[in-house]
């Protein structure tokens, strides 16, 4: 590819805005930590009810899309370019991250401790709340706002032959064509922020953890210069899967990973308490569905707890910001299916996925702790969350080779979504990019760098709750481009489909 299709305006924005968060953070330190923390507070707390709103919108404009005549269209004209199953894999590995192995194994001792509608904490009701709540924040609910994402981009840029692929083109209805000029600039720069604040986050999670795991399996100590070998390992992982591109790279290792995945997923099932599993997990999919709408319109009027601001407002935030790359990225891989099956396989099949791990690897973390074999919520108070991880799979039967099947998936995840990240990055900082069309490889493996800057600054800053600040300041304003995006899509299908 011609240096000259590279869109320097945009590819140097972005790098200044990487470099002017990063160097006053970690300038500042503790202090930034703590201004940060104001703003989330503030965020939080006025603007909260802007992402439920958002949730709730996205759930019932998919569902009405993929049910009307609108369903039917085809995402351009050619052939189905990757087979069912490689697609479903390259689309959890893209959307879920290493952030899926962190929080499915410890998220409901958080519930647990400190329970939603007022529930006593450490009661039965409060365990059960927490077999549940997981599975609710990693379901359909977040999954609509990177199916929303995709279809918007995926139609107008198939289906109207543009030749970008960016965030701004699912305006492109708003935009009249002009898919270059300010508005569109802006749109893109805002994605792009978003966009590496959202893999920082999930970054930020699966490092810490990834290390911890090293740690117990070869016995060195945990420091911050461990976590940065283990990003600098992720780095060089998906810089040689982006060398080798889509096919050979992403899709190879999402098909590997899928494999790990079920084969540890199938061992910790029948080796551990199946009975307690399959009971736990079959009560929390039945106490979601009963109570879906209430936990998505649950605003905490009366008790202000704090925990829809603490939890389902975070994890809003984290799929806005990650939407428009998932979005991208699915849009990639999605030419020949139609919008009904686009949606239907992301909010089905992406929420199985992620139920599965909180079935099966989160359900038996909290078996741990109920029946005294493992202080998990202990580890978690005294320690942290990585620790408190590695203690639950130390419990495991033939433990080393699940922690090191444990790890190497976690890495591989790390791995895709910094692949697939720095693959829409890239194509978003290129002025031409058709259908079937790659960024250039040395751009790609630019971003690959350029991505681990922020993770590794938010570690050194403040830890996770820093990277939690970063994600709700830039997500924003992505939740107001959401609703541009879902006009212009239905306006361009009235056009083209019109009756």
């Amino acid at each position: 590819m011609d240096q000259s299709k590279i869109d320097w305006p945009s590819f140097i924005a972005s790098m200044a805005m990487i470099l002017m968060v990063c160097i006053p953070l970690a300038y500042a330190g503790d202090d930034a930590a703590v201004f940060l923390q104001h703003i989330y507070d503030y965020i939080s707390r006025k603007f909260g009810i802007l992402y439920l709103l958002a949730a709730v919108g996205s759930v019932g404009f998919l569902l009405w899309l993929g049910l009307s005549r609108f369903g039917h269209a085809r995402l351009g004209d050619g052939e189905v370019e990757f087979s069912q199953m490689s697609w479903i894999a390259m689309l959890f590995c893209a959307g879920i991250g290493a952030g899926l192995m962190y929080w499915c194994v410890i998220e409901w001792t958080y519930y647990y401790d400190a329970p939603p509608f007022g529930v006593e904490p450490h009661s039965d009701a409060a365990a059960e709340w927490a077999s549940t709540y997981g599975m609710f924040h990693w379901g359909i609910t977040a999954w609509s706002f990177y199916c929303l994402s995709a279809v918007a981009i995926a139609y107008p840029y198939y289906n109207r032959k543009l030749d970008i692929l960016r965030f701004s083109v699912g305006c492109n209805w708003l935009l009249r064509g002009n898919n270059h000029g300010p508005l569109a600039r802006l749109i893109d720069f805002l994605f792009m922020i978003a966009m590496i604040a959202g893999a920082a986050t999930g970054l930020g999670f699966s490092t810490p953890m990834i290390a911890e795991c090293l740690k117990w399996l070869f016995g060195i100590e945990h420091t911050f210069q461990l976590e940065v070998v283990v990003m600098a390992v992720c780095v060089g992982m998906f810089v040689i899967s982006v060398w080798l591109g889509l096919r050979s790279g992403i899709k190879r290792l999402s098909d590997i990973n899928l494999l790990l995945a079920i084969g540890l997923l199938l061992f910790i099932l029948f080796a551990g308490p199946t009975l307690f599993l399959l009971k736990t997990s079959l009560n929390g999919v039945g106490l979601m569905a009963q109570n879906f709408i209430r936990m998505n319109f649950w605003t905490d009027p009366f008790t202000d707890s704090g925990f829809v601001e603490s939890w389902t407002v975070f994890y809003w935030a984290w799929w806005v910001a990650f939407a428009p790359y998932v979005g991208l990225f699915i849009t990639r891989i999605s030419r020949g299916r139609t919008i009904r099956q686009v949606i239907t396989g992301m909010l089905v099949f992406g929420s199985l996925g992620c139920w599965v791990f909180y079935m099966i690897i989160g359900n038996y973390s909290m078996f741990l702790q109920l029946n005294g074999i493992v202080d998990v919520l202990g580890t978690i108070k005294a320690i942290d969350g990585s620790a408190a991880i590695v203690a639950t799979l130390e419990a495991i039967p033939l433990a080393p080779g699940v922690i090191a099947v444990f790890t190497v998936m976690s890495i591989v995840f790390a791995a895709t979504t910094y692949d697939s990240a720095s693959y829409t990055l890239a194509s978003s900082a290129t002025l031409h990019l058709s259908a079937g069309e790659d960024p250039a490889r040395w751009h790609r493996v630019f971003w690959a760098f350029a991505l681990a800057v922020m993770p590794i600054t938010l570690l050194f800053v403040g830890g996770l709750k820093t990277i939690q600040v970063m994600l709700l300041i830039t997500s924003t304003p992505i939740l107001v481009v959401g609703v541009f995006m879902s006009y212009s899509l239905v306006r361009t299908l009235q056009h083209d489909m019109p009756g």
